[in-house]
């Protein structure tokens, strides 16, 4: 395993690390006790830290990373994420007495004494531009509660406006094969700043498996399935913003990628990791198998400069004009 600082703080990170998101819920059914042992095999392999939220199956993420890091805390490192448990648009919700009680909340879930990184979880940018929100996460960080705060966005321009604020150490935001503009538009901001940059979404919810055939169904509680056009939050976080059939075509021009790396997963994660800018991957899991596949990302080959040349192409010719939503 390889570790990567998480930009200025003291939060070295394996490159490689995972997501909860969906053992907490909205993914379809989970089993806590193949959840917990997918968190154990990768802290096996050297993963030392986890992205959660507090609304990711209303705290069970939390609580599931708290028996499974139990006598680890300083060793494995936590970031969590707060606000969707609220009115995002409402200012009392970015509060200094409300976010206290989001950071007491997940510390309690957490069984931990202090959050290693509080994330703000995909504000609007009214708030951002407010800039109140990051005052009371100073308060929070004197206090001790949390080591460090970042923001998890949905837009270049919301990660860039972050920026101006000194204190925030990481963006947390959607960067995979078919979300490529971060990487010319934002990284280059955050190195020249020191910020980390986790990337999140990096199989664009499994298109980038190359496992899905054209209309495929997902379970009811599947956000695939009840979030696959934005119903329910932005559409961006399911299939990265694509149609879902137009993904799965998509996928398979890509397809070429696999060969010499593994599969479709690995080579997806391989290309990320390509990138300097970039803090850690956070895949998410359902089960071991899946830890185990995510993790031999790590061994596959390196892509030429020829090759990434040839995906950014394809990146501008056939797929960004057909990602919906802000980016």
């Amino acid at each position: 395993m390889n570790y990567r600082q998480i930009g200025s703080t003291d939060l070295k990170v394996s490159e490689l690390s995972f997501g909860t998101w969906a053992i907490g819920g909205s993914w379809g059914s989970t089993k806590d006790e193949e959840s917990l042992r997918g968190l154990d095999r990768a802290m096996d392999a050297g993963v030392n830290f986890f992205d959660t939220a507090d609304v990711y199956g209303d705290g069970h993420a939390e609580e599931l990373l708290a028996k499974a890091t139990k006598g680890k805390h300083d060793e494995i490192h936590i970031a969590t994420k707060f606000a969707r448990a609220g009115d995002i648009h409402d200012p009392k919700t970015y509060s200094l007495e409300s976010v206290s009680q989001y950071a007491e909340n997940s510390l309690k879930r957490l069984g931990r004494e202090q959050i290693d990184l509080f994330q703000i979880h995909c504000p609007p940018i009214e708030i951002l531009r407010d800039g109140q929100v990051f005052e009371v996460l100073d308060r929070l960080k004197e206090q001790g509660k949390i080591r460090y705060y970042g923001v998890s966005v949905e837009t270049v321009e919301e990660g860039l406006l972050c920026m101006e604020n000194p204190n925030v150490s990481s963006l947390q935001v959607i960067f995979n094969l078919f979300r490529q503009k971060p990487a010319t538009e934002l990284f280059p901001a955050a190195a020249e700043r020191n910020v980390g940059i986790l990337a999140r979404v990096p199989l664009a919810s499994g298109l980038l498996t190359g496992k899905f055939k054209k209309n495929a169904e997902f379970e009811e509680d599947d956000h695939r399935n009840f979030n696959r056009d934005g119903q329910a939050f932005n559409v961006g976080e399911t299939f990265a913003g694509l149609e879902f059939n137009k993904g799965v075509e998509l996928a398979d021009k890509l397809s070429w990628i696999a060969e010499g790396r593994g599969n479709m997963t690995q080579a997806s994660l391989k290309w990320i990791l390509e990138h300097e800018a970039v803090s850690s991957v956070i895949p998410g899991f359902k089960t071991v198998a899946q830890v185990e596949d995510n993790l031999q990302a790590l061994n596959a080959s390196a892509y030429s400069a020829e090759e990434m040349k040839k995906i950014e192409q394809f990146y501008k010719e056939e797929v960004a004009a057909n990602i919906r939503g802000p980016y």
